[in-house]
């Protein structure tokens, strides 16, 4: 489920429409539904308030004035290539111990004098 400050592609008609972040995320009157605010990344900038229910957020297509809309989640490429590189680095860790070599510790502060 996107989250206050996520970056959010909206389609618009089945096609790439606009940029938003996410404001505020705040109960509407009827159970179920929210009050997204989007600050929508144009020029000018705008800020819309949609009323939407818990799919709508996750991504589900839905219909504004017989327009299809749908939310998809942003990640930026930093985050992305921090989680790879975390991932990749979690990998390299597990094959070392499977393979039985673990890193080794060097106390420098246990050194006796002979």
């Amino acid at each position: 489920m996107a989250n206050v400050n996520d970056l959010v592609l909206v389609h618009v008609d089945n096609k790439p429409g606009f940029y938003a972040r996410i404001e505020e995320i705040a109960p509407d009157v009827k159970v179920g539904w929210w009050q997204v605010k989007l600050l929508v990344l144009t020029f000018p900038m705008q800020v819309f308030t949609w009323i939407l229910d818990d799919l709508q957020i996750e991504g589900a297509d839905f219909t504004m004035g017989g327009t299809p809309l749908r939310l998809e989640d942003i990640v930026s490429p930093v985050e992305t290539e921090r989680l790879e590189k975390e991932k990749a680095d979690k990998e390299r860790a597990v094959k070392v111990r499977q393979e039985g070599g673990a890193p080794k510790v060097i106390s420098l502060l246990d050194r006796r004098k002979k």
